[in-house]
């Protein structure tokens, strides 16, 4: 009877093992490059609490969005603005009762750590003498939010005809980010939150919010993907705990 009961015991513990490992998941979320260093430390907690796998694909919220459209097998997605949400809800291919405007963030010049420049973001301020013989960087602002939020601002300043000839068309923030970095241009235009995870920028000037369009967030699970682990790391997004690291990152929280 002994011997039985250990067999059983062996089995039950087996079983549960098993079933915990059935339980675990490997979860895909397509984030806006902006989010990186906040979603890395996140998902970091979330697999340690959760015992799921979290893999992020980073860039341009237009170029995610096409790739989930093309049937990418992705189970959340994180935009840097609204339009390229809106983009796939209007194709039905997100679950629209989880979408959520998630967080906000602003926009700011930036220049090389070594820079001396200053710069009054005012009506008609002289960009031409900022950037001398350089370009300004930024994301393309076809499809990249970034860039989207950029043309706004400088329209609404009265210099979008100086910086249009000149603007060097990163896809993405982060990829406009690295050319300020290596001093490839002497400015470019990033979120704050961006300027805020290298020391190799230095913010300039913090563009006025109504000189744009309020930068925000969206979330939601896709559709054909609402599983209980997505809905176990789009919950834990909205936890305290998430909202600590994405305040650290200079985030502000909805």
């Amino acid at each position: 009877m002994r011997r039985l009961s250990f067999v059983h015991l062996v089995a039950a513990f087996l079983l549960t093992m098993l079933a915990s490992v059935a339980r675990a998941d490997t979860l895909v979320v397509f984030a806006a490059a902006s989010l990186t260093n906040a979603l890395q430390d996140i998902g970091k907690s979330f697999e340690a609490q959760s015992g799921h796998t979290v893999k992020y694909s980073f860039a341009a919220s237009s170029t995610l969005a096409k790739q989930i459209e093309s049937g990418a097998q992705a189970q959340l997605f994180l935009s840097a603005d609204e339009q390229w949400m809106d983009y796939l809800a209007e194709r039905k291919l997100i679950v629209t009762d989880s979408r959520i405007s998630l967080l906000g963030n602003s926009l700011v010049l930036v220049t090389p750590a070594d820079s001396k420049a200053t710069v009054a973001l005012a009506k008609g301020f002289d960009l031409a003498a900022l950037l001398g013989d350089g370009r300004l960087a930024t994301g393309d602002p076809a499809h990249v939010p970034v860039g989207k939020y950029a043309q706004a601002a400088l329209t609404h300043l009265g210099v979008w005809r100086i910086a249009e000839p000149r603007l060097v068309r990163a896809d993405s923030v982060r990829a406009a980010l690295v050319l300020v970095e290596r001093g490839e241009v002497p400015a470019g235009i990033v979120y704050s939150t961006d300027a805020a995870v290298t020391p190799k920028v230095r913010v300039a000037a913090t563009f006025p919010a109504d000189s744009h369009a309020p930068i925000t967030y969206p979330a939601a699970i896709i559709a054909g993907q609402d599983s209980a682990a997505a809905r176990a790391f789009y919950t834990y997004l909205r936890s305290d705990a998430a909202s600590t690291v994405f305040k650290r990152y200079g985030f502000s929280v909805k």
